[in-house]
């Protein structure tokens, strides 16, 4: 039986489960899911967190620009940010490796076809891609939107089944239950100008996505007729549970 495949985009918010540190307790409960769904599912990682690892570590000063800043954290962050992922998911006989991209890979024929031979070949020798931005030439997550364009236009690129979002709520609430603050999840869509509508400007602690990036996202995958499921990363076993359907959260067909 041909697995299907997923990728699992997880945010800043989401690894440090909205405190200061990658949480190892969250990566860890990632790979015990990936880990039990192995008969059934292959997995692609979109991972950000590359800059709050970093923080954990070092503080720099610049005299320069702000981004220039983040970016010099960003290249501090991500060896130890990979570390973390290869000691957690080893423990539990997962393999990883690493793949930093930009948007200009995007654009060129050449470079995703370099891309999705790769992957397969990494993915078929049961090695898990771990996909962020090339944030040290590559400024576009870290000024826009949390890797979540990068995780849809890797999703196309590689035909996935599913796009997970993981984020820091149970999908997307209608407007009028947030005011209201009891929040409703919109459980299924399929007009994304309907959702438009009921999402807000907030943006997450970490992340520099808000839910108009996931929708934007979910926009590119869903022109490739690709689900996209925003789920809240902060449960304990979301992925498994989201599978079930024993959790709320925002799936857009």
């Amino acid at each position: 039986m041909e697995k299907k495949r997923i990728l699992l985009k997880i945010g800043s918010n989401t690894l440090t489960k909205e405190t200061n540190h990658i949480s190892r307790g969250k990566i860890e409960d990632i790979g015990m899911q990936i880990a039990a769904l192995n008969k059934e599912y292959e997995f692609v990682i979109v991972s950000s967190g590359a800059i709050a690892a970093a923080r954990q570590f070092v503080k720099l000063e610049s005299k320069g620009k702000e981004i220039a800043l983040k970016q010099a954290l960003a290249s501090i962050g991500q060896p130890h940010l990979m570390r973390i992922f290869h000691e957690n998911f080893s423990d539990l006989g997962l393999l990883t490796s690493q793949c930093l991209l930009s948007y200009s890979d995007f654009e060129k024929d050449q470079s995703k076809v370099n891309i999705v031979n790769t992957i397969n070949v990494l993915v078929e020798n049961n090695y898990i891609p771990i996909i962020n931005e090339n944030d040290t030439v590559a400024t576009d997550e870290i000024r826009f939107g949390d890797n979540d364009k990068l995780a849809a236009l890797t999703a196309v690129l590689l035909n996935v089944d599913i796009l997970i979002i993981a984020t820091n709520t149970n999908g997307i609430y209608t407007k009028d239950s947030i005011h209201d603050e009891n929040p409703e999840t919109i459980r299924i869509v399929n007009d994304l100008k309907v959702l438009e509508k009921e999402i807000g400007e907030s943006k997450s602690s970490h992340g520099t996505g808000g839910m108009q990036s996931k929708i934007e996202a979910a926009g590119i995958a869903k022109a490739a007729h690709i689900e996209t499921w925003i789920v809240n990363g902060l449960d304990d076993n979301f992925i498994l549970k989201a599978l079930k359907d024993e959790i709320p959260f925002t799936k857009i067909v």
